[in-house]
């Protein structure tokens, strides 16, 4: 073996030591479990009472079996219904690639008192009423203007804005500056894709009847105590391109967690997107990248990521934070509002212009839901596939030249069955950085749509799942044996390079 593949043997065992010796951060949880037990955090398909709370005897067993770790203490957790937990053992494994689930950490979620976490069930009680507005008419709605006039006012609001105003142009938005450049949806969910001799359109199945789930106390009660309701019926016949909030929670309904990403990596190297300039294989005279710094490469490294980043945000899940999923909250809004619960609730959300206009329309002041089984049965903070969308787009980041702007960009006709050019003001900078953000951002804050997650559930994951990337990626620079360099832009909009 030559003294170069020693080199990069020796310099593969020691990234794994390095991550093995990673610093343990501090996993702080935001106290509101000890301050408000079994009404602030999360505890679907556990037994109930009358009012949604979850019986005391059955958390404790939860808890339990939490800090034990034991198999037989997982399976003495009762559950109220048909629905199982779902894996909360993940979150304790390790891995041999990339930062271990413990090593990488987020922030306490808001507290269930918080004017933050009023603002954003607030921002989930609009995105409910506004489900079936097309994203291309956000700026002629009156009821997008509604929605960003009140979201502007609340107290404690974190989301983006021009002016310090929510306007129909930010509402809804991701965080970074890609996310506010063009349409709402990203490119990479509209282009086809090119997966070998397939060309296959982003046209989904649709809803035989779209309505909203869980509006009346019955309904959302057995579904907090596992009740598992019939689906609802899909149109396969009938396919359109995303065009509504309604579409894009549809959307990641269904997918798979990675999906996106992979797809998005096939349309860059179909469209012969330049990659990063650290890639080895731009100075070579006659080589060029193949199962190292090639198409198979990114296309394997994309998806890999994404198994790590759910075990990472698994553990901040069931191990630290709990947090109640928006139903949960929803629940505890619906009985403080009719005088029947006194629950720790900020005035902002019940006071909300929102909250009064559901109420209006569906008799109950709970969030409506896109999907009649209502969330996952597992906690609410982090996000799985916000979690997963930070980590592989991070990942595609980091391979393709950012800065590079895509060319013919499209958005759906008013129909949604064809794409036609989009031609605004900024259709010259809509680049593959900017893109990626974007993406991660609409199948993140596509399931905040469907009602499901929270805004902070979404911001803060996706930086947990770019920290898992970034710890690949030094990994995957360190076991090769070119010189490779990886230069890409976070979510907070500084520059990383590795």
């Amino acid at each position: 073996m030559s003294d170069r593949r020693f080199a990069a043997r020796d310099a593969r065992i020691r990234a794994a030591e390095a991550e093995f010796q990673r610093h343990v951060p501090v996993h702080a949880a935001n106290g509101a479990e000890t301050d408000h037990a079994f009404v602030a955090n999360y505890s679907k398909a556990l037994p109930h009472n009358k009012f949604g709370e979850v019986d005391p005897a059955a958390y404790h067993l939860l808890r339990r079996a939490l800090a034990t770790g034991s198999f037989e203490d997982f399976e003495r957790i009762p559950l109220g219904g048909t629905r199982k937990l779902t894996n909360p053992q993940a979150g304790a494994s390790f891995d041999l690639q990339g930062p271990d689930a413990q090593a990488v950490s987020v922030p306490p979620a808001p507290r269930i008192d918080s004017a933050q976490s009023s603002a954003e069930a607030v921002e989930l009680y609009w995105m409910a009423l506004c489900r079936d507005v097309l994203f291309t008419r956000f700026t002629d709605s009156e009821l997008i203007a509604e929605a960003a006039g009140e979201l502007s006012g609340l107290a404690d609001f974190r989301a983006p804005k021009l002016d310090s105003q929510v306007t129909p142009q930010t509402i809804f938005r991701g965080d970074t500056r890609g996310d506010l450049a063009g349409p709402y949806v990203s490119q990479f969910l509209f282009k086809d894709i090119r997966y070998g001799a397939l060309l296959i359109p982003q046209r989904l199945d649709t809803l035989v009847r779209p309505v909203d789930h869980l509006t009346t106390w019955d309904d959302w009660l057995e579904v907090q105590n596992g009740f598992e309701p019939e689906p609802d019926e899909r149109d396969f016949a009938t396919r359109r391109y995303i065009q509504t909030p309604r579409d894009l929670a549809h959307y990641v309904h269904f997918d798979a967690l990675y999906e996106a990403y992979l797809n998005a990596a096939l349309i860059l190297l179909d469209m012969k997107a330049p990659v990063d300039p650290g890639n080895p294989y731009n100075f070579s005279r006659n080589q060029t990248g193949f199962g190292t710094y090639g198409d198979p490469h990114i296309l394997s490294l994309v998806t890999e990521v994404a198994t790590r980043a759910l075990k990472a945000v698994w553990f901040q899940k069931w191990y630290v934070h709990r947090r109640l999923r928006p139903e949960e909250f929803g629940g505890r809004v619906h009985l403080q509002l009719r005088g029947q619960r006194e629950y720790p609730l900020d005035t902002g959300v019940l006071d909300s212009v929102a909250v009064k206009r559901v109420f209006e329309k569906y008799g109950s002041y709970l969030l409506p839901q896109a999907f009649p089984e209502g969330s996952p049965t597992h906690p609410a903070y982090g996000a799985g596939h916000a979690t997963v969308a930070g980590a592989c787009a991070t990942i595609l980041k980091a391979w393709f030249d950012e800065s590079h702007v895509l060319p013919d960009p499209v958005v759906p006709t008013t129909d949604g069955t064809a794409l036609e050019p989009y031609t605004g003001p900024d259709a010259g900078q809509l680049t593959v950085g900017g893109e990626l953000n974007k993406v991660a951002a609409n199948i993140a804050i596509g399931r905040n749509m469907g009602g499901v997650h929270w805004r902070t559930d979404y911001s803060e994951s996706v930086r947990l799942g770019e920290e898992i990337a970034i710890g690949v990626l030094r990994e995957a620079k360190k076991a090769t044996l070119e010189n490779a360099d990886f230069t890409l832009s976070r979510f907070d909009g500084t520059t990383l390079a590795i």
